[in-house]
């Protein structure tokens, strides 16, 4: 039989002789039922509390689960991230390596054709050097020609100025017109 407060408050003893005090029976069964639906209401109100703390644990643990989920996943995006930002990153150096290769290998052939081009306007003043040199002397001699045919004239001519005594200097004159 199960013990309720309604079966304390009306258990009926049997009567004997000598027998306990009805009365003080009646008042003890009285306070034994009130403390008795006293615990019991007081266990209902646990149990509700414990279904209660029992939901928000499982929330909680729902919650737990979610962060660590999340966790996971941030740590995932921040590792693909950090993947992708070297990749990037090495990308870009390789891209820098070789454009710097591309700029000096243009500077390389820049520098060579301006070498050769130095060296074609050498070649071209020492051919310009020689042919101006060579007119010069053709010149010279044509003219200590001229002078030697007018040294060979009648005197009459020489007196109008003794020119006979030129002396051309051909290094002179070229170094000039340089």
């Amino acid at each position: 039989m199960k013990l309720t407060p309604l079966n304390i408050k009306t258990q009926e003893f049997t009567k004997s002789l000598r027998g306990y005090d009805i009365d003080e029976v009646k008042d003890y069964l009285e306070e034994l039922s009130n403390e008795v639906e006293s615990l019991m209401q007081e266990n209902d109100e646990l149990k509700e509390e414990i279904e209660i703390l029992t939901k928000k644990l499982d929330e909680f643990a729902k919650i737990e689960k979610n962060l660590q989920n999340t966790l996971i996943k941030a740590q995932d995006s921040t590792s693909r991230t950090l993947e992708s930002a070297k990749k990037q990153t090495g990308m870009m150096i390789k891209e820098a390596e070789l454009k710097a290769s591309q700029i000096i290998e243009n500077a390389k052939q820049t520098a060579d054709e301006i070498r050769d081009a130095v060296i074609n306007l050498r070649e071209e003043k020492n051919l310009f050097i020689s042919r101006l040199r060579a007119i010069v002397n053709s010149q010279a001699s044509l003219l200590e020609g001229k002078i030697q045919q007018a040294d060979d004239e009648p005197e009459e001519q020489k007196k109008q100025g003794d020119k006979s005594q030129f002396n051309i200097d051909v290094d002179g004159i070229v170094d000039k017109l340089l």
